[in-house]
């Protein structure tokens, strides 16, 4: 069975500040560490279970494209979690795949410790097809994007800089 990925990392806001950051789609271009999200296609914050929020994407393989991201996890302050799924593709060899949930599923996890928050991104592909686990390396690939997004969620959330 594939295990999640995970990445942690303490920063030193209230869980409020950062949850409101990762709750609001117009500020995952500014922590994405992954350089593929461009832009959210709409303005409203996240506000439960049910919600949805879209992404404008790129990378070198798939050119650009959409993500509608279904949110199936949410707790304020505490945990969000959304399994995207491909609602435009840019490349005809996608189209099939429009609409299809993979089974994977990004999540945040926040525990405050009384000083500041333990940030925890999760990518977990244990329900993906077999051909996405591969692609991804069972969500490996993700990993050092994963650290880059807590370092500019930190950034955001703090007014930190690097080597600060």
């Amino acid at each position: 069975m594939t295990e999640p990925v995970s990445v942690s990392r303490w920063i030193g806001a209230p869980a409020a500040e950062v949850f409101a950051i990762l709750a609001d789609p117009a500020s995952h271009p500014l922590i994405d560490g992954s350089g593929m999200v461009r832009e959210a296609t709409g303005h409203d914050p996240v506000s439960g279970v049910g919600a949805t929020f879209g992404m404008r994407m790129h990378n070198d393989e798939m050119g650009d494209y959409e993500m509608l991201n279904y949110v199936v996890e949410y707790e304020r302050d505490r945990r969000i979690g959304w399994e995207p799924v491909l609602a435009e593709a840019g490349r005809p060899e996608d189209e099939a795949a429009v609409g299809d949930r993979a089974g994977h599923r990004w999540r945040y996890q926040l525990t405050p410790d009384g000083r500041g928050t333990v940030v925890t991104e999760i990518y977990d592909c244990a329900q993906a097809p077999d051909w996405l686990k591969k692609a991804i390396r069972d969500g490996e690939r993700w990993r050092a994007s994963m650290t880059r997004t807590l370092d500019n969620l930190d950034r955001l959330v703090t007014g930190s800089r690097p080597g600060a």
